[in-house]
């Protein structure tokens, strides 16, 4: 098994922190092997970023990335960038508010990611919401795995609320009108 997932948004959307959660939790509690790896423009906030994250039940022997097996974008401009550079086989899943997609050519869900964080009351938590969705669409890594690097990851304050997101995100992919 290796899959290749690149997470993409702005800066400020807290999308290498998601990274970070998603490969520590696919290594340290799923037991797999994980690569992760970062993009971002100079801008502090508002510029593009990306985070890239390889899993294998293998040890990585080509740790660069090549096309994405999952594929997020979180802001229209990473949907233009990165859309197309998904595998024909593959899942883009995309937040319904930031994101218009036209064609994809590959298999497309969606979400209001920020929306529902904004429900719960800090839209920061939207990168959260969509590690849920994420993980509930795809099983790249297991619920119990994502939920202990979410513990063990963000801050002790803002440990519950993060659980909430996931959990919220995680059910959402569950739900088939989230299909688009």
């Amino acid at each position: 098994m290796r899959e290749e997932i690149r997470l993409a948004g702005f800066g400020g959307q807290g999308i290498i922190l998601a990274g970070m959660i998603l490969g520590k939790a696919a290594a340290i509690y799923d037991g797999n092997e994980a690569v992760f790896s970062q993009s971002y423009g100079p801008e502090a906030r508002g510029g593009a970023c990306a985070a890239e994250v390889i899993i294998c039940d293998y040890q990585v022997d080509y740790p660069l990335f090549e096309a994405a097996d999952v594929a997020v974008a979180m802001s229209q401009e990473a949907f233009h960038k990165y859309g197309s550079l998904v595998k024909p086989e593959g899942i883009i899943l995309l937040d319904s508010d930031l994101v218009h997609a036209d064609a994809v050519k590959a298999r497309a869900r969606s979400a209001p990611f920020t929306r529902i964080a904004e429900g719960l009351g800090n839209k920061m938590a939207a990168n959260v919401v969509m590690l849920g969705f994420l993980t509930g669409a795809t099983e790249v890594v297991s619920r119990k795995a994502m939920e202990e690097s979410i513990r063990t990851t963000v801050r002790a304050r803002f440990v519950d609320l993060n659980l909430r997101a996931f959990a919220q995100g995680f059910e959402l992919a569950k739900e088939p009108e989230a299909v688009r």
